[in-house]
């Protein structure tokens, strides 16, 4: 049984799908006005392993992650690069795109855009006011009245009497109370704007999840994810709202990870030290080093970005891609030592660490075997050992491919290939093969030099044969 850590209850519960064997799982996903950075590649992982660990075990995954294509630091950054919202945000939804495969991110099953739900919104303020949960401001802003949402503060602990006006709220004298917030902003000159019973106007920031999670998951699903960030106000917000409005539960389970901090210090632009998931691909071997980076935290836990941390995470991974080496794969056992193992730490709150830890004893014991030149067993453990670090998304290359990236990428890269020179060295290391079998050794040793001299290590394996790999 998997158990979840359940922010609104505070507890680690049982995973009991609203409909068995299915799950319907909604993750807030970007504001896409700039580059994606290394705080968004964490929260993505986490809830992307997730994801992959409920369909290794069984479950159909309906997987939901919407875009926010409208939104005030949307217009803002287009009106100062005179650029239309449209292609603005096309541009960076590409990018996000773009940067999220690099490091293997699953597409979802639903990527909704907010400009697309516009309609259901109205419909759901509407609902609201009817409900007397809502109510047009004298600015013609429709605001959502939260002292009338009992339950409100249940996800992240706020009492609504200790929220004080100016600061976790925004003073707005249009509210009726200053914990009220927005549903429909009236426009304002030349701003994006659609037709509403209350004038021209575009949705307020938290309606847009409760429309589209109710559209394409309906008024109760299984699991809600996003960053510890957004636990206060914007799901807060869209527990009220979405429970006021259907009278339904809304999610069961809240799953929240945690802060991304860089050298022991919080993320921060204005701190200066957030990096960018393309600044951070550039200097690693692999996009599969910084999922490795992440899955060596637990989810819910904060994690500290530092170039020490990228080195260790590669040592990892070179460990287990030399294991995979010269393994001929088998099929690996039904239900092995391993897999139990590997379960038992991923049923209990996704506990990534400690699967790492099994994979790591599955490395150790591949060579083992491989030593002792047991080579069904080695094919064994090889097998076993690809498919569990899939679920974490690593693992996954050749390991001919991994001995042959670059450390690190080339300056410009997204994600890290195979050499830009792999035809030339492959063409020096066939003249080495030729200078030795003409017992030419003084030929084969310069080229051996010279590789080398270009960071390639040659390896001459039995039949003849030599494989050559980057240091």
């Amino acid at each position: 049984m998997i158990r979840i850590f359940n922010s609104l209850t505070g507890q680690k519960e049982t995973l009991q799908p609203l409909q068995p064997g299915r799950i319907g799982m909604y993750v807030c996903g970007d504001t896409v006005f700039d580059l994606c950075h290394m705080g968004h590649a964490r929260s993505k992982i986490a809830f992307d392993v997730v994801r992959r660990y409920l369909i290794f075990s069984g479950y159909a995954v309906t997987f939901v992650r919407n875009i926010t294509d409208i939104d005030d630091k949307i217009i803002k950054r287009a009106a100062e690069r005179h650029e239309d919202i449209g292609p603005f945000t096309e541009r960076y939804i590409a990018l996000m795109h773009r940067d999220y495969d690099a490091l293997g991110i699953l597409r979802p099953d639903h990527e909704p855009r907010a400009t697309a739900y516009v309609p259901g919104m109205i419909e759901l303020t509407a609902r609201l006011i009817d409900k007397d949960f809502a109510y047009v401001s004298p600015g013609g802003d429709v605001m959502f009245a939260v002292r009338k949402f009992e339950p409100y503060g249940a996800l992240s602990g706020e009492r609504v009497e200790e929220l004080s006006a100016g600061e976790r709220v925004a003073v707005d004298p249009n509210k009726r109370d200053p914990l009220d917030f927005v549903l429909w902003k009236m426009a304002k000159p030349g701003e994006p704007s659609w037709p509403s019973p209350w004038g021209a106007g575009r949705p307020g920031w938290h309606i847009e999840c409760s429309t589209m999670s109710e559209a394409l998951l309906g008024t109760r699903f299984d699991i809600h994810g996003g960053c510890m960030v957004l636990k206060f106000p914007h799901h807060e917000n869209e527990i009220a709202q979405s429970r006021a409005a259907s009278g339904d539960c809304f999610a069961r389970l809240w799953m929240h990870n945690g802060f991304l901090n860089i050298d022991n210090e919080k993320m921060s632009k204005s701190l200066g030290n957030s990096f960018t998931i393309v600044e951070a691909l550039k200097r690693v071997r692999h996009a599969e080093v910084i999922r490795y980076f992440v899955v060596s935290s637990h989810y819910r836990g904060p994690i500290n970005y530092s170039l020490e941390q990228l080195t260790q995470a590669t040592a990892a991974l070179e460990r287990i891609y030399s294991a995979l080496r010269e393994v001929e794969p088998a099929q690996p056992a039904p239900v092995s030592q391993y897999t139990q193992a590997y379960r038992a730490a991923m049923d209990d709150d996704f506990n990534t660490p400690e699967a790492v830890a099994v994979l790591q004893t599955m490395t150790r014991d591949l060579n083992v075997a491989k030593r002792e030149g047991k080579a069904p067993l080695a094919g064994q453990i090889a097998a076993e050992l690809r498919v569990l670090s899939a679920v974490l998304g690593i693992a996954q290359l050749p390991a001919e491919e991994w001995a042959r990236l670059r450390t690190p990428c080339v300056e410009g890269d997204v994600a890290p290939t195979a050499g830009a020179d792999d035809g030339a060295i492959d063409e020096l290391v066939a003249r080495r093969l030729d200078a030795r079998k003409n017992k030419d050794f003084k030929e084969a040793d310069r080229i051996r030099d010279e590789l080398a001299a270009q960071g390639v290590v040659l390896e001459d394996r039995p039949g003849g044969r030599t494989e050559w790999r980057r240091a």
